[in-house]
């Protein structure tokens, strides 16, 4: 429980783009300083001299590049560099900012661009964002890039599945080329001018809501960069709230979504010794919430990133001045400033966050299949499209009505209907094999499927693994050879699909021999699958086949039923290792972390009982019983696991020395303005008053706990608390 800790070890930070306000002079480990502009060198230097740890972070796809796109860098244009949809749309994500085709050329120019921060001494670059859309891919530089890449002329995306799925992997690769590039030529230029070892991250959305919002970019690829040392998890409440379908509802859950966001996001340095830190966002882009929902949101992301022991770094928020200094509801008349109490919350969360230790899961282990492939068929081209059909656009509403109406009814135009409900944002097709089991308390993590040949072993940390490639398709078939392999060691394998997506019939490494890349798949485990649903001894193992579409498991609780069943029948001595049960309570030490779900096997209350201090109260309240409905979520320190007599339990400052002097106790810490601080420290005796600086602050002591809480404003600058 490192509430004193060295900041080298990083693991809480931000990004900022401007000077820091008092509100949120935090103290964390590290600063991303964002943007490089003329104030760039000014903003890295105040940050060093005040005690921080400071990186870099700009856009790769998108920033203040205009001297790059008007020529003012080299003297050649480079707008037509712009991603551009089919209408011949540029596609923005400010107004003179667009997205990137990302060139040689543009990687030279952010190459140079950014060695001024390395000249300003700042120890890590971060690229955040590679991102193309899927609806993109008619620029005259992606033309080009096209016609280099694969010796042939361009072909748009909307005209064959050949055509998308190679104009996908394209986009892919060009982000790889890019982020590859940039980071080997600036950490060789740090280390030949300086002799430094320059840090290179990639802050980026999850695999999942890529798919989701339809945007192509390198997930598991960065794997294969040698000079990339890790990630940020760029998920929060505005990527979780995203809505998808179950039990034949389409609506928000964001506690789930971000649990499967953080758990796919884990597997791109699981193994390999690089750094990943999870983001949360207290608030979010869209400026129309209310602080209420914002808290509500947070709490979500946040225990469902705990839930997650294999990581242990945190950016505790991204642009600290939007949520300390500006009003919301942006637009409403009653727009106000963060609540106190909520203000207090979040500093209390940043320093628990640098708290946390690693630690391991228990249970039955059990994966969703994922790969970046399922980015490269998330549109269907016009070629699937009878003529005669115009496509309509999903809005919830009509969405609903047009799917219930004609998918699960077997009327007029389904292949029409079924091609853009399995293309939709909600993305049924892994929806519908991840939440009923997560709903019902198994702790289904994502798995991504080209690390089963990067890594050996990588199958090794699972039991089950649930398989579709109707929403995707095996790059290479050595990955099918190696799940065969894995099965036949004694794994269990549950494919769904029934070889219907057109996707199937691109050209590839199945083509001519096989329909999809699921019948390579079952001539590797030795199966013939005849029956709508089979199960198969593969050795030591287990392969089970439901020749079924993945995506109508989520349209219906008895759909979902009907999976959870076959999921039991098919693990079936190992289903003693399964408990169906609507909440997750996990331990890291001294926290336990628990939420409940709504949607589940039953909506009972779950309780926890013992000493605990409650994480996510203002003033770390003391309880014995906490009792959790559907939709609640905790935090809970144990102080039985707190063995210390003089210890930190609970801070809203960042924290540098505790000691005993005699009969008193002095602490130095450092906290952000504006703030109403609590500390409750556990005390080695009875203490009755505490100061600040020699001012007098408010101190209650609690005999039970052997616990103090001082509470205190506190401003931003370096003090001491004396305690007698």
């Amino acid at each position: 429980m490192a509430f004193i800790r060295d900041p080298r070890e990083e693991r809480t930070g931000y990004q900022e783009s401007s000077f820091p306000a008092e509100s949120y002079d935090n103290m964390c480990d590290f600063i991303m300083v964002y943007g490089v502009d003329s104030t760039i060198c000014e903003r890295i230097r105040w940050y060093q001299d005040h005690g921080y740890i400071v990186h870099t972070m700009v856009g790769i796809a998108w920033g203040s590049y205009l001297d790059y796109l008007d020529g003012e860098w080299d003297g050649i244009n480079h707008w037509d560099e712009a991603q551009v949809e089919r209408s011949g749309k540029q596609l923005l994500h400010h107004p003179k900012m667009p997205y990137m085709v990302p060139t040689v050329s543009f990687a030279n120019y952010l190459t140079e661009k950014l060695k001024l921060v390395v000249d300003a001494g700042v120890e890590a670059i971060h690229v955040e964002e590679p991102e193309f859309w899927d609806r993109a891919g008619y620029s005259e530089a992606f033309k080009r890039e096209y016609k280099m890449f694969y010796r042939e002329d361009w072909v748009a995306p909307h005209e064959s599945v050949d055509a998308k799925y190679k104009c996908s992997k394209l986009k892919a690769y060009l982000y790889t080329r890019t982020i590859d590039r940039v980071s080997a030529d600036l950490k060789e230029y740090a280390k030949l001018k300086y002799n430094r070892d320059l840090r290179f991250y990639v802050p980026t959305h999850s695999l999942i809501n890529y798919t989701m919002w339809k945007m192509v970019s390198p997930e598991g690829k960065l794997a294969d960069l040698p000079y990339v040392d890790g990630c940020i998890a760029q998920v929060w409440t505005g990527t979780s709230r995203v809505k998808n379908w179950f039990d034949g509802e389409i609506k928000e859950r964001t506690f789930e979504t971000a649990y499967l966001e953080y758990g796919v996001m884990q597997e791109l340095v699981k193994g390999t010794g690089r750094k990943m830190w999870f983001l949360h966002d207290p608030i979010e882009d869209n400026p129309g919430f209310d602080w209420e929902d914002y808290r509500r949101n947070y709490i979500c992301t946040v225990v469902a990133s705990l839930m997650h022991p294999k990581v242990n770094t945190y950016e505790i928020c991204p642009w600290p001045n939007r949520i300390f200094e500006d009003e919301y509801p942006k637009d409403s008349p009653d727009k106000e400033r963060i609540p106190e109490d909520y203000r207090t919350i979040l500093n209390n969360t940043f320093n628990t966050l640098g708290t946390l230790e690693l630690g391991e899961s228990s249970g039955l282990r059990v994966g969703v299949l994922t790969g970046d492939c399922q980015l490269y068929q998330r549109d269907y081209p016009d070629s699937c499209f009878p003529e005669e059909d115009e496509q309509f656009d999903p809005s919830l509403k009509d969405f609903a009505s047009i799917v219930k109406n004609v998918l699960f009814t077997g009327k007029a135009k389904t292949d029409k209907v079924r091609l853009q409900f399995a293309s939709s944002y909600v993305f049924p097709g892994f929806f519908s094999l991840a939440l009923p089991l997560l709903k019902y308390g198994v702790p289904v993590r994502p798995v991504l499927l080209d690390n089963a040949r990067r890594y050996a072993g990588y199958l090794n940390d699972y039991d089950v693994l649930i398989l579709s490639y109707e929403f995707m398709k095996p790059e290479y078939p050595d990955i099918n050879a190696t799940l065969a392999e894995w099965v036949k060691q004694g794994g269990t394998v549950i494919y769904v699909g029934d070889g219907w997506d057109p996707f199937n019939n691109i050209t590839s490494w199945w083509t001519g021999k096989y329909k999809n890349p699921a019948q390579h798949l079952f001539e590797m485990l030795g199966i013939e699958p005849k029956k709508e649903k089979e199960i198969f001894k593969c050795l030591k193992g287990t392969a089970a086949v439901w020749n079924h579409d993945p995506c109508k498991i989520c349209y219906s609780k008895e759909n979902a039923d009907e999976f959870r069943e076959f999921f039991l029948d098919v693990i079936g001595d190992k289903k003693n290792e399964v408990e169906f049960k609507n909440n997750f309570v996990v331990e890291r030490d001294p926290y336990i972390v628990a939420a409940v779900m709504d949607e589940s096997i039953d909506d009972k209350p779950v309780s926890v009982k013992g000493s605990f201090v409650d994480m996510f109260s203002p003033a770390f309240d003391l309880v014995e019983e906490v009792t959790l409905y559907p939709n609640d979520r905790c935090m809970l320190l144990d102080l039985s696991k707190v063995k210390d007599e003089l210890a930190i339990l609970g801070t809203s400052v960042r924290v540098f020395s505790l000691e005993r002097d005699g009969d008193r106790i002095v602490l130095e810490f450092y906290g952000a303005g504006e703030l109403k601080a609590n500390v409750r420290i556990k005390v080695p005796f009875e203490v009755s008053t505490a100061a600040v600086d020699g001012e007098k602050v408010s101190c209650v002591y609690d005999e039970k706990s052997k616990t103090a809480l001082v509470s205190f404003d506190s401003v931003a600058k370096r003090r001491k608390l004396v305690l007698t």
